[in-house]
């Protein structure tokens, strides 16, 4: 498992070779960290004016977002 670091570091350099998705099917477990890891890639593909789409999100990373007032920033696509 990576950290949260880790991953917002991996997704800088994914945005960089001008991808523009992040698939979450592999993903088995979410918690409040992974909607924040979630919003920060959201922040870091505006910066680089990336629109990016989220495939396969789990339902329970949804309703985590509902429950934080978010859900309009983690959509899938």
């Amino acid at each position: 498992m990576q950290t949260v670091a880790e991953l917002a570091e991996a997704v800088e350099e994914h945005f960089r070779t001008g991808a523009n998705q992040i698939d979450f099917a592999e993903v088995t477990e979410v918690d409040s960290s992974a909607v924040a890891l979630t919003l920060e890639w959201q922040r870091l593909a505006a910066r680089n004016n990336i629109l990016l789409r989220l495939l396969n999100l789990p339902a329970a990373m949804l309703n985590l977002s509902k429950l934080y007032g978010v859900s309009e920033l983690v959509q899938p696509s």
